[in-house]
């Protein structure tokens, strides 16, 4: 068996889900409250990479979730203990709930058929939300895990992920952080020691095949 084949078994799209993380116009778009981050998901690629994903996700039935970040405009509920947390509230683009901010930005699609899984605490889409659940229910067992950020989200959803028990998979081109040369220190440091780390166009060759 070739590792190709070995990817491909994994991202049976009968049991995986595509997941996308904080891919809204608030944090990666034009009016992103994080200009250096939204840079790097825009320069290196990766959101581009992200909705080629999701499209090829769509046409071959694997199920997409989109995982988005915001708070109340009162702010009940969020978190405070830590300085991320105290940084993020006094930044002049708020992630508001019901606000563009919050919505998933563009060139990635969202069809009627994907979920949006919304937090209002914490550091990862996985922990006190309803993902879990509802990638049991939808019969997940690889959740391939995209988008920002290299330093924060996306390794908290891959530890998480992996804790829960699913087999994870990320594009190591469909994520981004900064500074740019940390993501592929995070990639081979600590994310290739539990997860299976592809490229986009691997993903994408399982799913098109």
């Amino acid at each position: 068996m070739t590792a190709n084949d070995s990817l491909a078994g994994r991202l049976d799209p009968a049991t995986t889900v595509l997941l996308t993380v904080e891919c809204q116009r608030g944090v990666v778009g034009e009016e992103s409250a994080l200009p250096e981050l939204a840079g790097a998901a825009r320069s290196s690629g990766a959101l581009d990479r992200i909705a080629a994903l999701v499209d090829a996700a769509h046409a071959a039935g694997v199920q997409v979730v989109h995982a988005v970040a915001e708070r109340r405009p009162d702010g009940r509920g969020a978190n405070t203990n830590a300085r991320l947390f105290r940084a993020a509230g006094r930044l002049p683009v708020q992630q508001l709930t019901g606000t563009r901010a919050v919505e998933v930005a563009d060139p990635i699609t969202v069809a009627a058929e994907d979920l949006v899984v919304r937090r209002l605490h914490g550091l990862s889409p996985m922990t006190g939300t309803d993902l879990d659940p509802l990638l049991r229910n939808l019969g997940c067992r690889t959740l391939v895990v995209t988008g920002v950020s290299a330093n924060v989200a996306i390794p908290n959803t891959v530890f998480d992920a992996v804790n829960l028990g699913y087999t994870v998979v990320v594009p190591s081109d469909a994520i981004a952080g900064v500074p740019a040369d940390y993501t592929p220190q995070v990639l081979r440091n600590s994310l290739a020691l539990v997860a299976t780390i592809a490229t986009t166009e691997e993903v994408l060759g399982c799913w098109k095949a």
